[in-house]
């Protein structure tokens, strides 16, 4: 391997790991110790931060806050990487998700101070937006430090808002996020509690990575995404909406997903089930389906469904289907 090759492949894995020993730094890229000690002086030369620790157990890591001379890139072009990412993170395009958050972990800790406040200040203009369209808000810093915190398995201490707002301090071994419909869930062993726990990122504050390492736990079931959904289906929720709907069940699944159940009645009808403190997630869902349904409960809905109605008939007549309709009576007369 070349120098520059060999160089690229060093800064890669020092951004991938919170902090490399030595002597498995150097087994990793297949050179002896005295060459690995001259590649991270050529990196350091470069600007990047990278601190040593010598003596039984000492090794390598990329400190945070330096700057990021081998990019060639501005402050405005570094905010607007960071910016770039995170908007990614709450896209609906599969499989982008992890990639940005993983991006994300590798780009703002190396990030100057200065920027990294920008970002987030930013940021924070950028989630009131979003929640005016129903969007959790997550900050960067905070999707970045979980991030950070279940590639390097370190501890993560953090409070945690409740459904009734109130505030608890965990400390929990992270192990994986999982992006599901436009939230982000942090899958953790929670050793106070003794059990596996999901944590909604946008009810994390105060998150902080502690130094102490956590070995590896089979996540149960062995998948992180099946334990989320598991997780959000045993979830207390303030509505039980069932609809029956004129659609074949195999169509009512494909649409319902995760969010429900769905069952098979006579005559082409389906039964769907969901359990949602938001209402307007099953009025979005009959939307879609355009199909006649029938509300069994709870009464709620009616009402949300009248009041939808009456909210979409107002914007359709301004300019719209009472001047269309206006418009045919004129050509019928006129015949």
């Amino acid at each position: 391997m070349s120098t520059g090759s060999r160089m690229l492949q060093l800064l890669t894995l020092l951004q991938n790991h919170r902090f490399w020993a030595g002597e498995e730094l150097a087994t990793k890229l297949e050179v002896s110790p005295r060459t690995l000690r001259r590649d991270v002086e050529q990196l350091r030369e470069l600007g990047y931060p990278v601190e040593t620790t010598r003596g039984l157990g000492g090794g390598y890591r990329l400190s945070a806050g330096g700057s990021l001379p081998p990019l060639m890139v501005s402050d405005e072009e570094a905010l607007a990487i960071v910016l770039g990412l995170r908007a990614v993170t709450a896209s609906g395009v599969q499989g982008v998700q992890d990639a940005a958050v993983g991006a994300l972990a590798k780009i703002v800790p190396v990030l100057p101070m200065h920027v990294r406040k920008l970002a987030a200040g930013i940021g924070s203009t950028v989630s009131a937006a979003q929640a005016r369209d129903g969007a959790p808000q997550v900050e960067v810093a905070v999707l970045a430090s979980v991030a950070t915190a279940c590639r390097d398995r370190t501890l993560l201490a953090f409070a945690y808002e409740k459904r009734d707002g109130a505030l608890s301090e965990r400390l929990v071994e992270p192990h994986a996020l999982v992006p599901v419909a436009r939230r982000w869930y942090l899958v953790a062993f929670d050793g106070d509690a003794g059990d596996w726990r999901t944590f909604r990122l946008d009810r994390m504050r105060r998150v902080e990575s502690r130094p102490k390492r956590f070995g590896s736990r089979p996540i149960p079931g062995g998948d992180a995404d099946a334990f989320v959904q598991a997780s959000i289906r045993n979830l207390p929720a303030r509505y039980e909406a069932v609809v029956r709907v004129k659609v074949p069940a195999e169509l009512a699944r494909a649409e319902v997903g995760q969010w429900g159940g769905v069952s098979e009645l006579e005559g082409g009808w389906s039964e769907v089930r969901m359990r949602t403190d938001e209402l307007d997630y099953v009025v979005y869902l009959l939307a879609r389906l355009e199909a006649p349904c029938e509300v069994v409960g709870p009464p709620e809905l009616v009402d949300r469904l009248e009041d939808w109605c009456r909210r979409l008939s107002r914007v359709a007549g301004v300019g719209g289907v009472t001047e269309r309709a206006a418009q045919e009576d004129e050509l019928t007369g006129s015949r």
